[in-house]
C-alpha cells in the first residue's frame, strides 16, 4: 500500500532557525565552530531526503499493518526492518548519540530538527530510536564501565535497540507504587520479576538484540520511589565474548491493539527472574530513568511537532488541489484553499508548527548549552515540561484542523488524514500526561524558585518587544505591542499562581491552563524573534513576507489565547 501523503522536510525553517532567528549561528556556537548552521541545515537535508524516501513510504503501510505477535515473537510490517539496517548504516543512531558515549554528539538544536523529521515521516518507526536515544543518555550518566562496554556500544552503533521498563498494571504515573522485584544472584547478576505493562518496542525483530532498562525493588527496599534500583536486562544474553547466548527469562505476553501509532509495538512483559545488571546505586533507580524520561519528554515535542506537520503537509496539498464551490471574490476555479475559512485553518495549523519547530530548537541549545551554562541549564529544565505539555495538546488540534479541510473525506481512511489524528493521541499521554508536566512546572519550577525562571523568560520577552518596537514596521509595531500585553497578562497569572501558596489545590488544579498559558506566549515569542530577524536582514528572502504574515496570524488568531487563560489561572480550582 502506498503512503497517502508525501514528506517534504522542512528544510528552510530549520536553516533561518540555525541561522538567523535568535541572533547568532547556533550551530557555530554550540560547536565551538566545529560546525556552521550551513552545515547543520546540510544534515537536515540529508535526514530529510532519507526519511522521505525510506522511512515515509512505510507509514501507511504499518497503520494498516501493524505489529503482530506470533508463537512469542513480535513481528514488525514488511520494510520495517530494511528500513531500521539502512537508518542504522548511514549513521543516523550514531550521529545523534553524545561523544561521550561514543556518538556524534551533533548538538541539541540539530536534533531537535532530526527528531522533528523521523517522526514526521513515520512516528510509529521513530519510536524505536526514540527509546534507544534516552537509554543511551541513561546508561551514559550512570552506567559502570562494565555495562558500558557490554551494552552502550551496542545501543549507540544501532545494533541493539533499548527500551523504558516502568509502567505495571497497579503502577502507572505512581512509580512509587512499582512491585516488581530484584533480588542477587551469587554471579552479581540480579534476577528480576515482576510484569511490565506499555512498553513500546518491548519487543520486535528489526535489531539482534532488546536492552530493557528495568525499575524494580531490591529485598529489603523502602515502599516509594526512594526503594526503586536501575537494571538492565537483554532480551538475549551476552556471552563473556559479545556474542549472543540464551534468551532471557522475558516473555512477551501481549501486544495492545491501540488507537494509533499500529507498527510501534506496546508490549506486556512478563520478567520470570530474568537476569539483569545493576545501574548506578541501590535505590537511585528514579533519578537514572529520569535522564531518560528527560530525554523522552523533549522528544515527544519534537514527535508532536512532527505529526502535526505532516497532517499540516497533506492537508495543505489537498486544499490547493480540490475545487469546491466559489471562493469569495476569487477567479471561478480557485481551490479551496482560496476559501477564507480554509485560508484561516492552514494559517492556524502552519503558525503553530512554526512556533513549536522554533521552540524545539531553542530548548535543545538550551540543554547543551547548560552543561556549562547554570543559567541556560535553569531555563533548559524549565522549558522541557511546556515544550512537551504545550506542543502535544496543541498539535491534538493542528491534526483535528487538518481533518477539517479534508472535510468528510478527512473522516475516510483512505486519504491519511485521520492516521495523523490517531496517531498524535497518546502524545499527551506517554513519558507524563499533560497533568504530570504542568505539575512538574508548577511545582518543582516555579513556586520552588518563587516564579524566578518564569520571571527570565518574561524578561527575554521584554527585550524582543524593545527591539521590535525599534524597527519602524507595521507588522514588527503589531507584534510587539500584543506581546507586551501578553507578557503583562503572564505576569499576572505567576504572581496569582504564587498567592495560592496556602491552597496548593487551587495551584495545582490550574497547573495545566498555566503550562499552556506558557506555551502560548513562547510561541508568540518565537514569531516575533522570526519578524526581528527578518526585519533587520540585509539578505531578503522569499520567506520574508510569509514569515510576516504568520506572526501577523498568530499575533491575533492564538496569541490572545494568555489573556483568557490568565483569567482562568487568577480563578484557582473550581470545587
Amino acid at each position: 500500500m502506498a503512503d497517502a501523503s508525501p514528506y517534504t522536510p522542512p528544510v528552510e525553517d530549520y536553516s533561518f532557525l540555525f541561522a538567523d532567528a535568535f541572533g547568532v549561528d547556533l550551530i557555530e556556537r554550540a560547536t565551538g565552530g566545529a560546525l556552521t548552521a550551513e552545515d547543520a541545515t546540510d544534515i537536515i537535508a540529508g535526514a530529510g531526503d532519507f526519511a522521505a524516501s525510506v522511512i515515509a513510504p512505510l507509514q501507511t503501510l504499518g497503520d494498516a499493518s501493524g505489529a503482530r505477535l506470533e508463537n512469542g515473537q513480535v513481528t514488525l510490517p514488511d520494510g520495517f526492518a530494511a528500513a531500521y539496517r539502512a537508518f542504522v548504516d548511514a549513521g543516523w543512531v550514531s550521529a545523534e548519540a553524545p561523544e561521550s558515549a561514543g556518538g556524534d554528539g551533533l548538538p541539541g538544536a540539530v536534533r531537535a530538527g532530526l527528531g522533528e523529521i523521523w517522526n514526521a515521516s513515520n512516528a510509529a518507526f521513530a519510536l524505536c530510536w526514540l527509546l534507544s536515544q534516552g537509554q543511551i543518555h541513561a546508561l551514559d550518566a550512570a552506567a559502570s564501565p562494565e555495562i558500558r562496554k557490554i551494552f552502550l556500544a551496542k545501543l549507540v552503533s544501532g545494533e541493539w535497540t533499548g527500551t523504558m521498563n516502568l509502567t505495571e498494571p497497579e503502577a502507572g504515573t505512581d512509580l512509587g507504587a512499582i512491585r516488581s522485584i530484584a533480588s542477587p544472584n551469587d554471579d552479581g547478576s540480579w534476577a528480576i520479576r515482576g510484569q511490565k505493562i506499555f512498553i513500546t518496542w518491548g519487543d520486535h525483530d528489526i535489531a539482534e538484540n532488546i536492552v530493557h532498562l528495568v525499575l524494580a525493588r531490591t529485598p529489603g527496599a523502602p515502599d516509594g520511589a526512594k526503594g526503586l534500583s536501575l537494571f538492565v536486562a537483554p532480551k538475549f544474553l551476552v556471552n563473556d565474548d559479545g556474542s549472543l547466548g540464551e534468551r532471557n527469562a522475558i516473555t512477551t505476553v501481549a501486544i495492545e491493539h491501540k488507537l494509533g501509532i499500529h507498527a510501534s509495538p506496546t508490549c506486556v512483559l512478563a520478567y520470570e527472574d530474568a537476569t539483569g545488571y545493576l545501574v548506578g546505586e541501590i535505590g537511585g533507580g528514579l533519578a537514572g530513568m529520569f535522564v531518560m524520561m528527560n530525554s523522552a519528554r523533549a522528544g515527544m515535542g519534537f514527535q508532536a511537532t512532527g505529526i502535526a506537520d505532516r497532517a499540516y503537509q497533506q492537508a495543505h496539498t489537498y486544499a490547493a488541489e480540490r475545487l469546491q464551490g466559489r471562493a469569495l471574490d476569487r477567479p471561478a476555479g480557485a481551490p479551496i484553499a482560496e476559501h477564507p475559512d480554509v485560508r484561516r485553518l492552514l494559517l492556524s495549523m502552519s503558525t503553530k508548527i512554526f512556533a513549536m519547530r522554533a521552540l524545539g530548537v531553542y530548548v535543545g541549545d538550551l540543554l547543551d548549552r547548560g552543561e556549562t551554562d547554570p543559567a541556560a541549564s535553569t531555563l533548559g529544565d524549565f522549558f522541557v515540561p511546556i515544550l512537551k505539555g504545550w506542543t502535544t495538546e496543541d498539535a491534538q488540534q493542528v491534526t483535528s484542523e487538518a481533518v477539517q479541510v479534508f472535510g468528510g473525506m478527512g473522516f475516510i481512511e483512505e486519504t491519511g488524514a485521520a492516521q495523523h489524528y490517531r496517531d498524535v493521541r497518546i502524545t499527551t499521554i506517554y513519558e507524563g500526561t499533560t497533568a504530570i508536566q504542568s505539575n512538574d512546572l508548577v511545582g518543582r519550577k516555579v513556586i520552588r524558585d518563587n516564579g524566578a525562571a518564569a520571571g527570565e523568560l518574561f524578561n527575554r520577552i521584554d527585550e524582543t518587544v524593545t527591539t521590535l518596537r525599534s524597527l519602524d514596521h507595521p507588522t514588527a509595531s503589531r507584534t510587539a505591542e500584543r506581546l507586551d500585553r501578553a507578557v503583562a497578562a503572564s505576569r499576572r497569572a505567576t504572581a496569582d499562581l504564587l498567592g495560592f501558596a496556602d491552597s496548593p489545590r487551587d495551584a495545582y488544579g490550574v497547573s495545566v491552563p498555566y503550562l499552556m498559558l506558557l506555551g502560548t506566549l513562547s510561541g508568540g515569542w518565537m514569531h516575533g524573534l522570526a519578524v526581528a530577524a527578518v526585519l533587520k536582514s540585509a539578505e531578503p528572502s522569499a520567506s520574508d513576507a510569509p514569515r510576516l504574515v504568520a506572526a501577523d496570524f498568530y499575533g491575533s488568531h492564538h496569541l490572545p489565547r494568555v489573556y483568557a487563560l490568565a483569567e482562568t489561572v487568577a480563578g484557582g480550582e473550581i470545587v
